[in-house]
């Protein structure tokens, strides 16, 4: 049993060594973010008229599907409003944290040809996962611990050390058991590329899942594993069951993680790819059908998500935009034709900022098929390719319109699956047209972010991946800038900053066509630095 697992200590010293930057750079944005926020409720939310009003507009049902459900009960304070806040939003960004460290300590490294050459040596065969598993373990503690001590550097009134500690080793959990979730998922399919894929359709899931239920039924939520991490009642009752539920599933999953390893061969997984054709397809001619039809699988799954997340958000429509459940006194005040006009308002509010949502989700593809051109040189797999007359212009121009063409109906999916599912949830339908302003608006920024993944991936190949701040940035910005009062040019660094308030408004056509031009030319500077430099294969 011992020699299974020989020398894992010094793979996870390895890993550490490897990893120490991206660790850091993690923990140091969430830590970072946790304890600025916090230390800046205060004097946003400081007085109780501005807790009241906040906390009414947190139990709206739009605010509970993004955050879930506000229980606390007055006198409220800036600790109780901050947890309601952020809790399910940093819950997310660890999530995401894990999946990332987790498939790239296990099957990253299989793709790669490294852990071949490590269990060459004198390595236990399933050291490399148990390394996996301490790294991530150790990961998660210590970013706990920090955002605990920043959350009780911070001193907001209402705070206490039960709730800063269960805020933070709670967020630690939650991060880890989807972290557990990818290594399962990284023995059952035979690709990196898969199983991060798959990591995240279960992510969304449960989030989608945890969604419906606080909207409709609350009680549900605890069947969703998403919503334990709003069980907590932070600040309040500061609850620890949903904690050792999500260690015990942890546990439980990594149990099953490790006897699928223990059943597979290196570099492959449970889940085979099926063989493929004996002769090529006459459509697959040229890098860009290629392009398409190595990505066939993971486009498909992109722009059916995006459809359903849109459908999902676009299903509580109707009891968003209903003013008379909500705000019975209200309605009575505005009369008919006022509730109609204000259930429209609310409605294409909440359709603003989940447009936001979707422009960033499609942004992922869109920029991992960029991204593809050095990794896949590095790889080698476009030594075939760079032999052939294949010129650079004609490789770059395939993934540059590969990865526009996903972004742009992956948007438009989310759009249109949320008008459409919005309109059948709501007693007086708004028209499909102006939702899609949310489309036509945000596009643009779509095509800013890609030029800007573009432009790194000719320009500074090595540093490529610092393109995923800029998503990253945009959701922070647009979700947590109105809440912690950020400036004007705080949310103008990010291209979704600067689009105005579709669907509620019309597209602001001037903005279109600067950004756009914008994103044509970073692609057109983008080819040229990448005609200049050397090939980054091996």
């Amino acid at each position: 049993m011992s020699s299974r697992y020989a020398n894992t200590w010094a793979l996870v010293r390895l890993n550490l060594c490897h990893d120490w930057l991206k660790i850091f750079l993690w923990i140091a944005g969430l830590a970072g973010m946790m304890a600025s926020a916090a230390a800046k409720f205060e004097g946003i939310y400081g007085t109780p008229k501005a807790m009241a009003s906040i906390a009414q507009t947190l139990k709206t049902p739009a605010m509970v599907s993004l955050f879930g459900p506000f229980t606390a009960t007055p006198p409220f304070s800036s600790a109780v409003i901050y947890g309601a806040e952020m809790m399910v939003f940093m819950g997310l960004f660890a999530a995401m944290m894990n999946v990332y460290f987790a498939v790239h300590a296990t099957r990253a490294e299989e793709d790669a040809g490294t852990s071949e050459l490590i269990l060459a040596h004198a390595v236990g065969r399933q050291s490399p996962l148990l390394a996996a598993i301490i790294e991530l373990l150790m990961i998660n503690g210590v970013a706990g611990v920090l955002e605990a001590l920043g959350l009780q550097a911070a001193n907001m009134p209402g705070a206490s050390a039960t709730g800063s500690w269960l805020f933070g080793l709670g967020l630690a959990a939650f991060g880890f058991m989807f972290g557990t979730f990818s290594l399962l998922f990284a023995q059952m399919v035979s690709s990196a590329r898969a199983s991060t894929m798959l990591s995240y359709a279960w992510l969304g899931l449960l989030y989608v899942a945890r969604m419906g239920t606080d909207v409709k039924n609350p009680a549900l939520t605890w069947w969703t594993i998403f919503g334990w991490i709003e069980k907590m009642h932070l600040y309040t009752a500061n609850v620890w069951t949903p904690v050792w539920l999500m260690l015990g599933l942890s546990a439980t999953v990594l149990f099953g993680a490790v006897a699928l390893a223990n059943a597979r061969d290196i570099g492959a997984g449970l889940v085979e790819p099926r063989a493929g054709r004996s002769k090529a397809s006459r459509f697959l001619q040229g890098p860009l059908m290629l392009l398409a039809r190595l990505d066939r699988t993971s486009t498909i799954i992109w722009l059916l998500g995006l459809f359903v997340l849109g459908a999902a958000y676009g299903s509580i429509f109707g009891t968003v935009g209903d003013l008379v459940q909500s705000n019975p006194m209200l309605a009575k005040l505005l009369g008919s034709s006022g509730v109609a006009a204000a259930n429209r308002a609310v409605v294409l509010g909440l359709a603003n900022t989940l447009v936001v949502i979707f422009a960033v989700v499609a942004a992922v593809p869109a920029i991992s098929t960029l991204l593809r051109l050095n990794t896949d040189e590095r790889k080698g797999y476009l030594e075939l390719l760079h032999a052939a007359p294949v010129s650079r212009l004609h490789l770059f121009l395939s993934h540059a319109f590969e990865a526009v063409g996903v972004g742009t109906l992956a948007l438009a999916l989310g759009v249109l699956g949320m008008g459409v599912a919005g309109n059948a949830s709501m007693t007086t339908p708004i028209s499909l047209a102006r939702f899609m302003r949310g489309f036509v608006g945000y596009w643009p920024a779509l095509l800013v972010v890609c030029g800007l993944a573009a432009l790194l991936v000719g320009l500074l190949p090595r540093l490529q991946t610092l393109i995923w701040v800029v998503p990253v940035y945009g959701v922070l910005s647009m979700f947590l800038g109105p809440m912690l009062d950020f400036p004007k040019w705080a949310e103008r660094l990010s291209p979704f900053g600067w689009v105005n308030a579709v669907p509620t408004r019309a597209v602001a056509w001037p903005t279109f066509a600067r950004m756009t031009a914008l994103g044509i030319g970073l692609f057109g500077l983008a080819y040229v630095s990448y005609r200049r430099r050397d090939l980054t294969m091996n």
